[in-house]
C-alpha cells in the first residue's frame, strides 16, 4: 500500500489551482430516453494506416507495451500476441470530437497499467472545445477526463514534437504538460486529475512558422513542446529533482529545473537559431541530446542540428550527422531515439527530406560518428542498408514508378517519431505520413548487413472518409477518402492492393454509380493542378471501379465538389467545388460538358435512382429538380435546413470547413423518393421534392443512407447519424422512419462520424460508416 505523499511546494505553482471538470468516459452512463438498442458488432474495413502517426511511445516499465498517437484518429495500444493495434478512443463522441487529436501521450514508468493522453485537435477559434488530459488506470480500456482551460492542437503545426506530456519516474503521481499558445508549463500532483500552471516556468514559447497567417494555422505557437526527467536524480517515492523542458523559441529552447520544478533556468551555452523538436536524456551517460529544425513542421524544415549536452560538465557539443553549416544540409532533424540497452547508440531522422527520401542516421559512439541508412554511389544510384517489404500493405507504393534516385515505396516522410524498443535493440518503430513502419533486426545495420522494414500498422486505421457507395453488384464497397484518394474494396477484411490511380486524386470528394447499371461509376476529387495540368478532376469506370479513365473538364475547375450518375449511366451532372463554378452536365463520359440552367453554383447533386432523366440539386435550403438529364433545373421545396455546423472533415486540410451542406439522398427502387439530413432534422419527400415531411422524432441529422430491406419489408432499411431521443448515434429504421433502433453504442461513437454513410443493398442490417480519422467502420446485426 502506498503511503500518502505531500504535494509539491506551493511556490512552484500558481496561487490558485485550476478548477477542473472530471467525468468518466462512457461505459454505462445513464442517457435520456432513446430508441431501443439493437445488438451490433463493429469493425474496420481494412485499409491499414492512411494518415500521419506523430508519436510512438514504448513503456520503460514493461516489454511489448507500446502506444501510438495520431493527429486526428485517436490513440492505440499494441497487442503483441495478435501483432496489431487496439483503438483506445472510439468512445469519443460528437460532443468531444476533438479528443481524437492526440497531441501527446505518456506511459507511466512506475505503474505499467497507467497511461495518459493530451487531446484536442485545433486551437482555432471555431473549434468549440478546449483540450483535455485523459487518464487511464487499465491501459486505455477506460478513461477519465480532465478539461483544460485552453485548446490543444493535435492537428496543428508542431504536432510531431514531443513528448510534451511526461510522468515523473520518481513519484508517478506527478505529471508535467507543455501547453501551446502561450499557456506555458502545467503540472499535476494527483495523477492527472487536477492541474496547475507552473508559474515559475519563464518562457511559454514565441515561435510560429507564419505569424501573418490569418487562418490561425501557420500562426499557431506550439509552446512548450517536450519534457524529460533525469532519472539519475530520482529517488523512489519523491519527485525527480532534475527536469528538462524544450520550448519553441529559437533563442531560448532548453530549460532546466534542479529542484523538482520549483524554479527553472535557461540552460547556459545552448545553441540558438533552431527549435528542439526532441529532447532525449541518457541518465547513465549523463547526456541530453536534442534534435533541432528551423520550423515546427511536420511538412517542412530546411536546416537544423543535433546537439549533446554533458549534464555534469555543463558543456554543449554539436554532433550533427550533417551540420547546418554544410552545403549538403537541406533538412532539419527530429525522430531522435536512444538504444536503452546500449545508450551510446542513438538514431536521428531528417525532420523532412522529400527528395529523394528520408534519411536515418545511426551512431554507436554517442554521436561522434554516424552512418546513413542509404548512401549515394554513382548518381542517381543509391546503396541501401535496408530492405523494405510492403507486401502486407501494397498500396504504399501509391501506384507510382518514379525515376531514380527516387524509389517507391518511400522509406518515409514526416518521420518525427523514431523509437528503439527499450527492451530490444533489434526492434524499432517509426511513424510516417501514411503508416507505421518497423523492424525486428535493426542491429544488422551495424554489421554491414541489411535489416528488414515492414509495415507494423495492422489495426490502426486513420483515414478521413468523404464518401461511400455500396452498389447492388460488384465490389461490396467503394470509398472516397481524404489524402489517399480511395479504394475499391473487394474484400472488407483484406487490405486493398491499390488506391485509385490514373487518374489519382489526393482526396475523392464524391462518388456515384448508375443504379440500374452499377458497373458504371464516376468520382470527382481534388489534387494540385500545377502538378498535373493535363489531368481532370473527374474520372469514370465501366467495370465497377476496377479501372478508371478521365474525360475533359470545364475551364477553371480545381476542386472535386459533388457528382451524380443517371440511373442508366448515360448522363452525369457535376457541381465542382470551386467557388462560383456552375453546375454542368455531360451526355457521355465527360467528353464534353454543358452548363446547367436554373441551379445555383456549388449545389449538392443527387440522381434519382429510377428515372434516368431526373436529377436533384440542393443549395441554401432549397431543392431543385431536373427532368431533362440535368440541362435545366426548376426550384421545388424551400425552407429546408440550409447548412450544418460541423468540424472539418478532410484529414489535414488547414482551413475551417465547418459550415457544410446538408446531405441529400435518393432511395433505390422508388422514383421521386428522397431524404434530406440537416441540422434541424431529417426530412422525407415522395413527390420529387415538391413537398417534404419532417420526421418528428429526429432533432438533428448528419447523414442518411439506405440498405437491404428487412425480411418481409419492401422499403429499404434507412440508416442515419442523428440525434433521436436526446442521443446522438447511428440508427436504423425498417419502417420508413416511423420507429428507430440505435445500432452503435457509447463505446463505438467514433468522434466526428457520418460525413459518409450507406447501407449494404445485399446484406440486411449492414451499415458502412465514414469517420474523420478512424477510417471506415461497418456494423452488422448480431441479434
Amino acid at each position: 500500500m502506498r503511503r500518502h505523499r505531500p504535494r509539491l511546494m506551493a511556490t512552484a505553482v500558481t496561487a490558485l489551482t485550476l478548477a477542473v471538470t472530471s467525468f468518466t468516459a462512457p461505459a454505462s452512463a445513464a442517457a435520456p430516453a432513446a430508441p431501443r438498442a439493437a445488438a451490433y458488432s463493429w469493425r474496420n474495413v481494412q485499409i491499414a494506416g492512411g494518415g500521419f502517426v506523430p508519436g510512438i511511445v514504448f513503456s520503460r516499465k514493461e516489454r511489448n507495451l507500446i502506444y501510438a498517437r495520431t493527429d486526428i484518429g485517436g490513440a492505440y495500444r499494441w497487442d503483441q500476441a495478435a501483432r496489431r493495434w487496439t483503438p483506445l478512443l472510439d468512445w469519443v463522441g460528437w460532443d468531444k470530437w476533438g479528443c481524437n487529436g492526440v497531441i501527446s501521450l505518456a506511459a507511466d514508468p512506475v505503474d505499467a497499467d497507467r497511461v495518459y493522453a493530451a487531446a484536442g485537435m485545433y486551437t482555432n477559434s471555431w473549434d468549440p472545445n478546449n483540450g483535455a488530459i485523459l487518464r487511464s488506470a487499465d491501459r486505455g480500456r477506460t478513461w477519465q477526463v480532465t478539461q483544460l482551460p485552453f485548446k490543444l492542437g493535435g492537428n496543428m503545426p508542431g504536432r510531431g514534437m514531443g513528448e510534451r506530456l511526461a510522468v515523473d519516474p520518481g513519484d508517478d503521481r506527478v505529471l508535467y504538460f507543455g501547453a501551446p499558445e502561450g499557456n506555458g508549463l502545467w503540472r499535476s500532483t494527483d495523477r492527472g486529475a487536477t492541474w496547475s500552471k507552473v508559474s515559475a516556468f519563464p518562457n511559454p514559447g514565441n515561435h510560429s512558422d507564419d505569424p501573418s497567417d490569418s487562418s490561425g494555422y501557420g500562426s499557431h505557437r506550439p509552446g512548450v513542446v517536450w519534457v524529460t526527467f533525469d532519472e539519475g536524480t530520482a529517488t523512489s517515492g519523491t519527485p525527480t529533482r532534475t527536469i528538462y523542458a524544450g520550448v519553441a523559441d529559437k533563442d531560448n529552447t532548453v530549460y532546466r529545473s534542479t529542484d523538482a520544478g520549483a524554479s527553472w533556468q535557461r540552460v547556459p551555452g545552448q545553441p540558438t537559431g533552431y527549435i528542439a523538436h526532441k529532447g532525449v536524456l541518457d541518465a547513465a551517460g549523463h547526456a541530453l541530446y536534442i534534435a533541432t529544425s528551423d520550423t515546427a513542421g511536420p511538412y517542412n524544415g530546411a536546416k537544423g542540428d543535433v546537439w549533446k549536452y554533458d549534464t555534469r560538465a555543463s558543456t554543449w557539443t554539436r554532433v550533427s550527422p550533417v551540420p547546418s553549416t554544410s552545403s549538403d544540409a537541406y533538412y532539419g532533424y527530429s525522430g531522435l531515439t536512444i538504444d536503452r540497452q546500449h545508450p551510446n547508440t542513438l538514431m536521428v531522422a531528417t525532420q523532412i527530406s522529400w527528395w529523394p527520401d528520408v534519411i536515418f542516421f545511426r551512431s554507436i559512439d554517442a554521436g561522434q560518428t554516424w552512418t546513413r541508412v542509404w548512401d549515394w554511389t554513382s548518381y542517381p544510384n543509391r546503396s541501401l542498408r535496408y530492405k523494405l517489404d510492403v507486401s502486407a500493405v501494397p498500396w504504399l507504393t501509391f501506384g507510382q514508378n518514379p525515376a531514380p534516385p527516387e524509389a517507391t515505396p518511400k522509406l518515409g516522410w514526416m518521420t518525427e517519431s523514431v523509437e528503439i524498443d527499450p527492451f530490444s535493440s533489434d526492434r524499432m518503430m517509426y511513424g510516417t505520413g501514411a503508416t507505421i513502419y518497423g523492424t525486428e533486426n535493426l542491429t544488422q545495420w551495424d554489421g554491414g548487413g541489411q535489416f528488414t522494414i515492414k509495415p507494423m500498422v495492422t489495426g490502426l486505421e486513420e483515414t478521413a472518409v468523404l464518401d461511400l457507395v455500396s452498389p447492388p453488384s460488384g465490389a461490396p464497397l467503394v470509398s472516397g477518402l481524404g489524402d489517399i484518394g480511395g479504394f475499391r474494396h473487394d474484400d472488407l477484411n483484406a487490405v486493398p492492393a491499390m488506391m485509385f490511380v490514373r487518374p489519382g486524386f489526393t482526396s475523392t470528394t464524391s462518388l456515384d454509380y448508375a443504379e440500374n447499371n452499377p458497373s458504371v461509376m464516376v468520382r470527382a476529387g481534388d489534387f494540385t493542378d500545377s502538378d498535373r495540368p493535363n489531368d481532370s478532376h473527374v474520372a469514370f469506370s465501366t467495370d465497377g471501379g476496377a479501372n478508371w479513365f478521365q474525360g475533359t473538364e470545364p475551364g477553371g475547375v480545381n476542386n472535386g465538389g459533388t457528382i451524380a450518375a443517371s440511373a442508366d449511366g448515360a448522363r452525369f451532372v457535376w457541381a465542382p467545388g470551386d467557388g462560383g463554378q456552375p453546375v454542368v452536365y455531360s451526355t457521355g463520359f465527360g467528353n464534353s460538358w454543358a452548363q446547367s440552367s436554373g441551379v445555383p453554383a456549388n449545389a449538392r447533386i443527387e440522381s434519382d435512382r429510377v428515372n434516368p432523366r431526373k436529377f436533384y440539386a440542393f443549395s441554401n435550403g432549397r431543392l431543385y429538380v431536373s427532368t431533362d438529364g440535368g440541362q435545366t433545373f426548376t426550384g421545388a421545396a424551400s425552407g429546408l435546413p440550409a447548412s450544418e455546423h460541423r468540424p472539418p472533415a478532410p484529414t489535414h486540410r488547414h482551413s475551417n470547413d465547418e459550415l457544410r451542406s446538408a446531405q441529400l439522398k435518393a432511395v433505390p427502387g422508388h422514383e421521386g423518393d428522397i431524404w434530406l439530413a440537416g441540422d434541424t432534422g431529417l426530412f422525407h419527400s415522395t413527390d420529387s421534392g415538391a413537398t417534404f415531411t419532417k420526421l418528428p422524432s429526429v432533432a438533428k441529422a448528419v447523414n442518411v443512407g439506405f440498405g437491404k430491406a428487412a425480411p418481409g419489408r419492401s422499403y429499404q432499411a434507412i440508416y442515419t447519424v442523428a440525434t433521436i431521443g436526446g442521443v446522438t448515434g447511428v440508427f436504423r429504421s425498417d419502417d420508413t422512419g416511423q420507429t428507430w433502433v440505435r445500432v452503435n453504442d457509447d463505446q463505438h461513437q467514433y468522434g466526428n462520424m457520418g460525413e459518409a454513410l450507406t447501407g449494404d443493398p445485399r446484406v440486411y442490417g449492414r451499415v458502412y460508416l465514414g469517420t474523420n480519422g478512424r477510417g471506415i467502420v461497418y456494423g452488422d446485426t448480431s441479434g
